[in-house]
């Protein structure tokens, strides 16, 4: 969740960068950075954005095991041979 607290202008983002930098890399949170009054960018460090990114694709892969998981209780399955032929025919192979 973004800390309101955390909100600061464009501009004075831009006066003083490293001293933001710096603060970002520490406290790991994220920044809104606002441009008329109105929130438009969220800045943060590169380490908790690629922790976000590993984070949404685990569970983008438990999503689709569920659903897939789901698909077999509810019988909406094929079997291996014809899903095999489909996909031989498919691609030409």
């Amino acid at each position: 969740m973004i800390d309101l607290r955390e909100v600061r202008s464009v501009t004075e983002f831009q006066r003083n960068i490293k001293e933001y930098v710096g603060r970002l890399k520490e406290n790991k949170t994220p920044l809104v950075l606002t441009v008329n009054g109105r929130a438009e960018l969220v800045v943060q460090d590169a380490e908790s954005y690629q922790l976000i990114l590993e984070r949404l694709e685990r569970a983008e892969t438990v999503a689709a095991i569920r659903r897939g998981m789901n698909d077999a209780e509810e019988g909406r399955m094929i079997p291996l041979k014809d899903a095999a032929a489909k996909l031989r025919a498919k691609h030409g192979l």
